[in-house]
């Protein structure tokens, strides 16, 4: 065994071991195992089976982890991602009207049109055609998108008939229990304790438990069946015209998360060539696009890689066996289903929040000197969550962003991507809407 992973990962090549390659990957699932929470709860939302659901999260990030690892060799951890989640069922589903196995149909086209871009030279198209500013919206857009879900589903925040949000109600356990989850997050992550999320999200759940307002519902059992949502996905209903812009969104909050996901994971995990190439980039972004693919399957949102992969890269992961090892844990996590069935909204909504402002942490990169540059990337991060769509926001982005540049005599900076993107969110509001 030893000598296949040796032969399989290269470890003595990229100077580290097979007991370091663990370590670094149950770091990197520490970190990110809140989603094995977090996901099922969003589905069944849409209408999905909590448990199939659960079972499926976990099964479509090992796979994904296994494809990552075994083909690009990369320590990189995947699993269904945040923000397109809230999309799918709080805009596509439950404001679109559409039924969650259509929004399935459109990530899976989506996902084709990620690996199309992987093995074709449309991804340098694609990534040199999108103004730099815009691709860092689309990220703190999403991030207030899902700080506003969890601001909500914690209590935090209400419906106000006079002034249309107010402030909620702390004397509810609740909301109390919400903010203390994201306190407890806020507080552990400072201090640097690995797993600050998934440390928050069980102690909310605890203290829900200990007053009563949590049924104890064991911890170990066999899998939830996951039939109910197993191949459920409808292509051809996915294939109406005003799909475009959800399957674009899907296709692009994907493309540059990863993009940046795997950019920054290279740079820590010494994959970058004194060239300045990066090894297996290719591997890589094709492993993350086919995952998105089998993800749908699955019953899953887009499948990406995750941020907190830098987690067990700082721990020493170097290869694909720190994703394979966090592939395991996935699988095994699959037996924990009652204890995620035990988790309640307002346990998982403080992680929503905490993740929200990180994904904020972006904005810092704008260039804040070229008001035809900022203004319409401002106008993107505000109006994802103030329309409570992240295919609207992207849309109103791309248009204010040709406007301005042509209204300002800078023609020529607008790329032939932005010029068609922004023509085909225009023909959306003027004919779809």
């Amino acid at each position: 065994m030893t000598k296949f992973l040796e032969k399989t990962f290269e470890l003595k090549l990229n100077g580290t071991s097979i007991k370091q390659e663990c370590v670094a990957g149950i770091t990197t699932f520490i970190t990110m195992a809140y989603i094995i929470f977090v996901n099922p709860q969003m589905m069944a939302a849409s209408g999905m089976d909590l448990g199939a659901s659960f079972v499926g999260t976990c099964l479509a990030a090992a796979i994904a982890c296994f494809a990552m690892g075994f083909y690009s060799n990369w320590p990189v951890g995947l699993a269904p991602g945040m923000g397109l989640n809230a999309f799918f069922t709080y805009t596509v589903v439950g404001e679109m009207g559409y039924s969650w196995e259509v929004a399935l149909g459109a990530v899976f086209l989506a996902g084709v049109l990620f690996v199309i871009i992987s093995i074709t030279p449309l991804r340098q198209w694609m990534l040199n055609s999108i103004p730099m500013n815009l691709r860092i919206a689309m990220g703190a857009g999403v991030g207030l998108f899902v700080g506003f879900i969890g601001l909500k589903t914690g209590g935090i925040i209400i419906q106000n008939d006079a002034t249309f949000l107010s402030l909620g109600n702390f004397a509810n356990s609740e909301t109390l229990l919400a903010a203390l989850g994201f306190l407890i997050i806020s507080i552990l992550a400072i201090r640097k304790v690995t797993g600050a999320i998934i440390i928050g999200v069980l102690s909310v759940t605890l203290i829900g438990l200990i007053f009563g307002l949590v049924q104890f519902n064991g911890i170990v059992s066999a899998p939830p069946k996951l039939s109910p949502i197993l191949l459920k996905l409808d292509i051809m209903g996915a294939l109406d015209i005003a799909m475009i812009s959800v399957i674009i969104s899907f296709l692009f909050v994907n493309l540059f998360d990863t993009a940046g996901t795997l950019l920054g994971v290279a740079s820590r995990a010494s994959l970058i060539e004194d060239s300045g190439k990066i090894i297996n980039l290719d591997k890589a972004l094709k492993a993350d696009s086919s995952a998105s693919v089998a993800g749908s399957f699955l019953g899953c949102s887009p499948v990406t890689s995750y941020v907190e992969s830098s987690a067990g890269v700082e721990a020493g992961g170097r290869t694909g066996l720190t994703a394979i090892t966090i592939g395991i844990f996935f699988i095994v996590a699959i037996f924990f289903s009652p204890l995620a069935s035990m988790v309640p909204a307002y346990a998982t909504a403080g992680a929503l929040i905490y993740v929200a402002i990180l994904m904020l942490g972006g904005m810092e990169k704008l260039d804040w000197s070229d008001n035809t540059e900022l203004l319409p990337a401002l106008i993107m991060i505000i109006m994802i969550p103030l329309t409570f769509s992240i295919a609207n926001g992207i849309a109103l982005g791309f248009i204010a962003y040709v406007a301005l540049k042509v209204s300002s005599g800078k023609i020529n900076d607008v790329s032939s991507g932005a010029w068609f993107l922004a023509l085909i969110f225009l023909a959306k509001f003027a004919f779809l809407s």
